[in-house]
């Protein structure tokens, strides 16, 4: 990040990040020659930028399908009302469940997107029997099988 007291970013922030966005096991010695600095003050600047909560972590992707997980599911949820007390009850639940990757409040039809991964119909068919139906305030839910990943988990373009 830039030296000044301000915490704009620099083009020299931003190459960073692309590159870690792209490769996020990249080392320091590669990601500074790559953004044209030495390596002490890339590695400087990326402790700031991890720091300053521009990079959230760091982790592997692992394949779906190699762990049995190759069934994706997005599941819309409404709930029976729309007052902050069911939506923190809600929120508060859902974080719970391990099988739920992704949940977003959204605007329009539904409350809640849910994304899920599981083994097959069945799996989710117990889930969703045992667990989703039981979470605080659903009144409805509706359930997608993906059938094609298109676009998933693309870095962010800036």
């Amino acid at each position: 990040m830039k030296e000044s007291s301000d915490s704009a970013l620099d083009r020299i922030d931003l190459r960073m990040l692309r590159a870690l966005q792209r490769d996020g096991r990249i080392s320091n010695a590669d990601l500074a020659v790559e953004v044209g600095v030495s390596a002490a003050t890339c590695h400087r600047r990326t402790q700031q930028l991890v720091e300053a909560g521009y990079v959230s972590g760091f982790r592997a992707v692992v394949a779906p399908h190699k762990v049995e997980l190759g069934t994706l599911v997005l599941v819309g949820v409404v709930l029976d009302r729309s007052t902050p007390e069911s939506f923190a009850a809600f929120e508060s639940a859902v974080q719970k469940l391990k099988f739920v990757l992704d949940c977003h409040l959204v605007a329009g039809d539904f409350d809640y997107f849910l994304k899920i991964r599981v083994r097959d119909m069945a799996d989710f068919n117990r889930l969703h029997g045992t667990q989703l139906i039981g979470l605080p305030g659903v009144r409805q839910t509706r359930t997608f099988f993906v059938m094609k990943e298109v676009v998933d988990g693309r870095a962010l373009e800036f």
